[in-house]
């Protein structure tokens, strides 16, 4: 809820970039779809890399990458320009369907 809260306040005046939790690209994703401009990932490569070394750090960012990508086939975007807020729902999100009693 923070960078969607962010990014509104930013007005479109700076870029938001969102630093820290990110593991899987559907993380990617929905940072994405919640107006952030940029994305940093520190943890999984530096773990990585001192893991497996050069070949480790080219394995996650592959596995990023490939499920990024999958989940934008997914929601059935094809560029980065077409992910929006509508892609996800989050906790935080009113209810849009109301159930039957």
């Amino acid at each position: 809820m923070a960078l969607e809260e962010v990014v509104k306040a930013a007005q479109g005046r700076v870029p938001v970039f969102l630093d820290g939790g990110v593991r899987r690209g559907t993380d990617v994703f929905k940072a994405l779809a919640l107006g952030a401009s940029g994305i940093f990932i520190g943890r999984p490569v530096v773990f990585s890399l001192a893991a497996e070394g050069e070949a480790g750090v080219r394995k996650v960012l592959q596995m990023l990458r490939d499920e990024f990508e999958l989940t934008m086939a997914l929601s059935g975007c094809r560029s980065l320009k077409e992910i929006t807020r509508n892609h996800i729902v989050a906790d935080w999100d009113q209810p849009r369907v109301v159930p039957r009693l």
